[in-house]
């Protein structure tokens, strides 16, 4: 079973009212019905990266996006050259 969704905006207000002190792990977890883990996870996640702490659902980071096409990207070039080497082969028994 999956659990709820919070958009980032919620995430946020979570995670800057327990670094602050204001609230504690305990009184979250009471009253918005989170685990614990999740009370923790959100003040990390945010405090090491405010600005996009929180892409969203099946979103990256700008960062990993672009890492993840580049790498989608060298995989389809080798792929390309794999192709190629092997026509070559093919072309060079058969030209013979």
């Amino acid at each position: 079973m999956k659990g709820k969704r919070f958009d980032p905006e919620f995430k946020k207000d979570i995670a800057k009212l327990f670094i602050s002190g204001t609230r504690t792990c305990a009184s979250l977890v009471e009253e918005l019905g989170i685990h614990t883990n999740t009370v923790y996870k959100w003040p990390e996640q945010y405090s090491n990266d405010p600005e996009q702490a929180f892409p969203g659902s099946g979103k990256l980071k700008p960062d990993d996006e672009e890492l993840h096409k580049s790498q989608r990207r060298i995989k389809e070039l080798e792929n390309e050259v794999a192709i190629l080497k092997q026509a070559a082969v093919y072309f060079a028994k058969n030209s013979k």
